[in-house]
This record gives C-alpha cells, structure tokens and sequence, in this order.
C-alpha cells in the first residue's frame, strides 16, 4: 500500500509580529507551523502585505491567515486583493483559518462589517467560553467549554456575513470564533500563542497548539 501524500500548509501572511517577539519566539508564519506541529519545510508562505500576490498552487490542502498590525479598514492594495482572492477561495471547499486580521478580513470578504471596537483595545489573555455551536463544531469543539487564549487588538467584526455561527465569545468580544461555512473559520484570539510566556517547552500543552492540530488534521 502506497503511503499518503500530506498537502501543504498555506500560510497567507498579512504582517510581521514585532521584533522582540521575533526574536525570542520567531515571526507569526513560524509559530503557526511551530503550534500546528508541521515541519517548516512543508509550509508554503505568501506574503501579501509585501505586494506578493496569492496564490494557490496544487499542492495546497489548508491555508491559514494571519494576524497584522495593519487594520482591515485602511483598505491598503494588498489586503482589497488579498480579499478578492480569498473571495474565490472560499467557493473551493478547502479548509481556511483567519486569525485575527485574518479573521476580520475573512468575514468582510464574505459581506460582513468590521470596524474599530467600542471598548477600545482587547490585549493579552483573556478567558474565553464556547457556545453551544462552538461545542458541536468539529475544529473549536476539541476546546474546553472556558479556555484562556491570548488578544490582541483594536478592531473587531461589528456584523457577520449571514449563515456565519458564532462559536466561542467573551464579554468583550462576542464573536471571538466563528464558523463562516462548512470548512472555513475566523478567530479574533491568537492561537500561535503570541505572548513571550508561551514561547516555551509547554507550547504543546496550550490550546492554541491543540487547535492548529485539530485544524491541520481535519485538512487531512
């Protein structure tokens, strides 16, 4: 019996992480692998915030999104063509993960709202709860019902594209998981665990690594 060929990871990136944190951790595409226990060398990375256009080769079984100092309302000309690819994208039945910025980007793409938050700005860990949909859903439902995870940010979706289910909120942030169709999610939290606490050994104790597991697996 022949052996399975695993598919790439895809990693759109939308920004650099800063540079402390690089340095002591690695940049976001680097900690995404790193959580998601894929080999660096199987990940594909697409820059876009450097005007490097995305793209989706044959190879591709997952992609990924991730966060950005830059906001999804400035509307820069890499993130409005990032946008109308991922508007494509998503009609091709592969697994996608926005995570923050991403997340944002995903759920203004596919005809939702986002703006900068009421209450200001969400940073560092925060506790965060399931719903009963993120309980049932196949990729947050490996989560404990209340789990802390790591935020950082100014902006948030303010509406959701319609059929988007709302799978994990805290009372800051009501949609900081979402479920925007049958394969593809948003999460306003970090689970390539940003914060220098996590850039330790226990990472594969952490949520953020069970999840980008769980994520990686369901893309098979």
């Amino acid at each position: 019996m022949g052996g399975i060929v695993m598919g790439k990871l895809l990693i759109i990136k939308t920004g650099v992480s800063n540079k402390s944190v690089i340095k002591e951790c690695g940049d976001c595409d680097f900690r995404i692998a790193r959580c998601a226990g894929v080999p660096y060398k199987d990940v594909k990375v697409v820059s876009v915030y450097e005007n490097m256009k995305p793209v989706l080769m044959n190879e591709i079984s997952s992609i990924i999104i991730t966060g950005s100092p830059a906001m999804v309302t400035d509307f820069e000309p890499w993130s409005v063509a990032t946008s109308q690819w991922l508007k494509e994208i998503t009609q091709k039945n592969i697994p996608i993960l926005g995570i923050c910025f991403g997340h944002q980007l995903l759920a203004q793409t596919l005809g939702g709202s986002v703006d900068y938050h009421e209450l200001g700005e969400e940073k560092g860990e925060v506790e965060i709860q399931l719903t009963n949909e993120g309980k049932k859903d196949p990729l947050l439902g490996v989560l404990p019902s209340h789990f802390s995870a790591y935020a950082s940010h100014t902006q948030t979706v303010t509406k959701l594209p319609k059929n988007a289910r709302v799978l994990a909120k805290n009372n800051f942030e009501s949609f900081h998981a979402v479920s925007f169709g049958e394969k593809v999610w948003g999460l306003q939290f970090h689970p390539e665990c940003t914060d220098h606490f996590l850039c330790n050994s226990t990472l594969k104790n952490t949520h953020g690594a069970t999840l980008l597991r769980r994520f990686v697996e369901l893309a098979g």
